[in-house]
C-alpha cells in the first residue's frame, strides 16, 4: 500500500498521519494496541481515570470499570499492557481542566515513572498529550523526553500552546464527540486558521472520520488528523457494543451540546441525552457562568446514571458521546481495516483534486 507522509509521521515516528483521541470513560487500552499496530498513534486515556478521583463529582462506578485497583495503578497495568502488545508508538492521554489538576500530576509522574523504569517503554511511550486546559504548566513534559501535544479549540489557545513549546497542536473543532469548547467554532473554520497562525504543526480534530475527510485537513494545512468517534466504531475498540450501535445508526443530526463534567460536551441523541440538554437549559444562568461542577448536581446525577445504564446497554437511557460524524460511519471494521481505507481513499482523493490543476 502506498503511504501519506507527513510531518506528523517523522516526529511522532508512526507509518500513518493519523491519531486516536483519549477518549472516556475507558482506558482503551485495547483501542490504543490495535490503533499502534495498524501504524498509527493509539492513546491510553486518563479522562474516567481522573474522574474517579473526584468523589463529589466523578459520574463513575470505579470499581464496575476498572476493578479495585487504585488509577495510578491502573495506568500503570496499562502502559506495560499496551508496551507488550505492540511494537508501536503510543501516547497517554491528560485531562488537565482546573478539576483535574490534581490527578493530571500523578498521571504525568506515573508516565514518567513508567519510561523510567523500562527502556521499552521508553521507546515506544513517546506522546503525553494534554487536553482542556491551559497549557502553561504542563511543558516539564518535555524535559523528560516526551512529544508534547496539546489539543485547543481556537486560534487564541493554539498561540499560547505554541509559546508553551507544544510540539504539536490539536485544533479540535465544535462537531467533535465529548468535550467540546464554549465557542461554536467548527473545524472548517478553525484548522486552517490555527495552520496559518502558528509555525508548530497541526492536526486537525471534530468530524474526520476518513480518506476524504484526511485529505481536506492535508488541503486545510494541518499534517494529519486525530479521530475519536470513528475510533469507537471498531471491532477492537473498548466501548461498549450498544454504543458502537448507537455510533453506526445516528446520522449527523442526531448528536446534542449540553453540561458535562466540566463545561459542555457533546452526546449522541437519545432520551438521556435529551434530559441532560432539558436541564442544561433549566440552568442557563450557572451553565453559561461556568459555576463547578458542585453547582450541577442534577446534571451529575443523570450521568451517573446514564453510564449505569450504558454497562447494562440500555440503549435509550444510557449516556454516550460522539461527533457529528456519526451520520458518516455506517460500519464496524476492525481497526487495521480501518486506517488501511482511510489511507488509501485519502491518497485517492488528493490524487483526484491534483488531476483538476
Amino acid at each position: 500500500m502506498s503511504l501519506l507522509h507527513t510531518e506528523l509521521c517523522d516526529i511522532l515516528e508512526i507509518k500513518h498521519p493519523i491519531l486516536q483521541g483519549g477518549m472516556g470513560p475507558y482506558k482503551t487500552e485495547s483501542l490504543a494496541i490495535a490503533v499502534s499496530n495498524a501504524g498509527a498513534m493509539g492513546v491510553i486515556s486518563s479522562i474516567g481515570m481522573a474522574a474517579t478521583l473526584i468523589p463529589e463529582a466523578a459520574p463513575l462506578d470505579a470499581v464496575r470499570l476498572f476493578g479495585n485497583d487504585p488509577p495510578m495503578v491502573i495506568m500503570e497495568k496499562s502502559i506495560e499492557a499496551v508496551t507488550k502488545a505492540t511494537d508501536g508508538v503510543f501516547g497517554v492521554n491528560v485531562p488537565v481542566a482546573a478539576e483535574f489538576i490534581p490527578a493530571s500530576k500523578m498521571f504525568l509522574e506515573q508516565v514518567v515513572a513508567s519510561r523510567e523504569a523500562s527502556s521499552d517503554v521508553e521507546r515506544q511511550l513517546r506522546v503525553l498529550i494534554t487536553s482542556a486546559g491551559n497549557p502553561e504548566p504542563w511543558a516539564e513534559v518535555k524535559k523528560h523526553g516526551l512529544v508534547w501535544i496539546h489539543v485547543v479549540p481556537s486560534v487564541y489557545h493554539a498561540k499560547k500552546a505554541e509559546k508553551s513549546g507544544a510540539d504539536v497542536i490539536v485544533a479540535s473543532g465544535h462537531e467533535g464527540g465529548a468535550h467540546v469548547s464554549w465557542d461554536p467554532v467548527h473545524s472548517m473554520v478553525l484548522v486552517p486558521a490555527v495552520a496559518k497562525a502558528v509555525k508548530t504543526p497541526v492536526v486537525g480534530a471534530g468530524g474526520f472520520c476518513d480518506g476524504a475527510s484526511l485529505a481536506a485537513a492535508i488541503c486545510l494545512g494541518a499534517v494529519g488528523v486525530q479521530m475519536g468517534t470513528r475510533f469507537i466504531a471498531t471491532k477492537e475498540s473498548d466501548f461498549e457494543p450498544v454504543w458502537k450501535e448507537a455510533v453506526i445508526k445516528r446520522e449527523e443530526r442526531q448528536t446534542l451540546t449540553g453540561r458535562g463534567l466540566f463545561g459542555p460536551m457533546r452526546f449522541i441523541r437519545n432520551r438521556r441525552a435529551e434530559e441532560i440538554v432539558e436541564q442544561t437549559l433549566a440552568d442557563i444562568p450557572r451553565f453559561y457562568l461556568g459555576e463547578p461542577v458542585e453547582s450541577n448536581e442534577a446534571v451529575l446525577d443523570l450521568e451517573r446514571d446514564g453510564f449505569d445504564n450504558l454497562m447494562d446497554g440500555k440503549e435509550d437511557t444510557a449516556l454516550m458521546f460522539g461527533g457529528e460524524c456519526v451520520g458518516r460511519i455506517d460500519d464496524l471494521p476492525t481497526v487495521k481495516e480501518l486506517v488501511n481505507m482511510i489511507i488509501t481513499e485519502a491518497l485517492s482523493t488528493l490524487k483526484n483534486v491534483t488531476g483538476l490543476l
